[in-house]
């Protein structure tokens, strides 16, 4: 799939409206007893950009973005106002945020991650479009300089180890990190009608995930 590495205005992103779903199936049978299917394994992040349009200059952008894109051709990054990082919101981010995995001596290659949920049921969601300069890793609870000892891909959040600082045996790889969502338009069209927002409607722009 074709993929933009800009980001949407993140200014609009802010304010604007949706969160995770998931795709459940569930059948009340007879005696009044339920099945339930998960039909996805993750979770898919869908959003409404318009409730961040507060100007016609806001409007602007958009439509030069929604062109750019040429609709819902392009994916592009999204910073989600809700989740955007390895840590609680209001907290800063650390290099011993969410446990990557263990060392075993000869793997090179993690994958970014991060991890919902406590002991009971946790969900361990691929980031795949970390920000530049943004990501921190620690091997054995020891923070590790980038580009030298590692280098973080970009387009896909592999952190790859350099040769001679591989991780030894039972060695704990642990990360904190921005990240962007992956998304798309949801639509091939844009409704705008500048009387209604000027008396207060909003727009419709929808936006969704994409699977890498």
């Amino acid at each position: 799939m074709s993929f933009h590495d800009v980001r949407f205005p993140t200014a609009i992103s802010r304010n604007a409206q949706g969160g995770p779903e998931r795709r459940t199936d569930v059948v009340v049978l007879g005696s009044g007893y339920e099945e339930r299917n998960s039909r996805w394994a993750d979770s898919r992040r869908s959003y409404n950009a318009g409730y961040g349009v507060k100007s016609l200059d806001d409007l602007h952008q958009i439509i030069a973005f929604f062109e750019e894109c040429r609709g819902r051709l392009h994916a592009f990054r999204w910073r989600d106002p809700m989740d955007w990082k390895s840590c609680a919101p209001n907290a800063s981010v650390s290099p011993l945020d969410q446990v990557l995995g263990s060392g075993d001596g000869a793997k090179t290659a993690f994958q970014l991650r991060k991890t919902y949920g406590g002991a009971f049921a946790p969900w361990a969601r691929d980031i795949k479009k970390p920000v530049a300069n943004k990501v921190r890793i620690a091997v054995a609870g020891i923070e590790r300089a980038s580009g030298t000892e590692y280098a973080v891909n970009l387009a896909t959040g592999v952190v790859t180890f350099l040769a001679g600082h591989i991780p030894s045996a039972g060695q704990s790889v642990t990360a904190g990190f921005e990240f962007d969502v992956p998304v798309r338009f949801d639509s091939d069209k844009l409704e705008i009608n500048l009387s209604g927002f000027t008396s207060g409607a909003i727009p419709n722009i929808p936006i969704v995930e994409v699977r890498l």
